[in-house]
């Protein structure tokens, strides 16, 4: 596997606010998690980087050697980063009411597993064609899926940035599970809405599609966004199966 990353803080905002990272187990599992912080001024920062901290850092500590030990494992680390979230927005007025959203890949050869929180999204692009595997905790998606509005008429909703699950809001940590496999060649993007909001489902797959380093389509994939306007903190993760690893230590 191979994994490249990038984040921006966009053309608007006056600092970043997503936290991301990737890091192998004692066993060799990957996890790849991008997080995006709500509440503004330090406290969006503040609670994107405590899950960073509090989940990605304790997988590599792990001797967790598949993806049948994952999903309880996580459940349990998303319960304690929820607490400690809230925990430190109690302990500051600063920080009150800050939180964040969580897209998460963990990945075991080729199969992989995807926890999403939040509208933060995970996309598999596979034979040319791009698919988002998570579904967003939106507002606005949830008038989609009661038919009150169409797809095409939520990507230019006002209400699209409306979240109806975070961490650190409430003691709700629970996240959505989605399995995929990652066969040789495919590649898998976590990316923020910073990006989703920005560039179009045909610009990302054809970024994905180009014969070039994941760091060089990381980097086209946040250009992108911050030419479209840059409305946001944009954040990209690309895993690409290929032979070797690249994470953080």
């Amino acid at each position: 596997m191979e994994i490249a990353y990038k984040s921006s803080k966009g053309m608007v905002r006056d600092k970043n606010e997503d936290a991301v990272g990737a890091y192998e187990n004692k066993n060799g599992l990957i996890l790849a998690l991008i997080s995006d912080g709500i509440g503004g001024n330090n406290a969006g920062e503040v609670a994107s980087k405590m899950v960073i901290d509090n989940v990605g850092k304790s997988f590599k500590q792990t001797q967790i050697t598949s993806l049948e030990e994952i999903e309880p494992w996580f459940e349990s680390k998303l319960v304690d980063a929820n607490a400690a979230i809230i925990d430190e927005s109690k302990s500051d007025k600063k920080l009150a009411g800050m939180g964040t959203t969580l897209v998460a890949a963990l990945q075991e050869k080729n199969n992989g597993l995807i926890v999403n929180i939040g509208d933060s999204r995970g996309y598999l692009f596979t034979k040319g064609k791009l698919t988002q595997i998570t579904e967003d905790h939106s507002y606005v998606n949830e008038l989609v899926k009661h038919g009150d509005i169409t797809p095409d008429e939520a990507k230019n909703n006002p209400y699209k940035n409306i979240i109806t699950k975070s961490l650190g809001i409430n003691d709700d940590s629970s996240a959505d599970y989605h399995s995929y496999t990652l066969n040789f060649g495919d590649q898998l993007l976590l990316c923020t809405d910073g990006l989703t909001n920005m560039v179009s489902d045909e610009m990302i797959s054809k970024i994905l599609a180009e014969n070039i380093e994941l760091t060089e389509k990381c980097t086209e994939l946040v250009d992108l966004a911050n030419e479209q306007g840059g409305q946001d903190n944009i954040t990209v993760l690309i895993l690409l199966n290929k032979p070797g690893v690249n994470v953080d230590e």
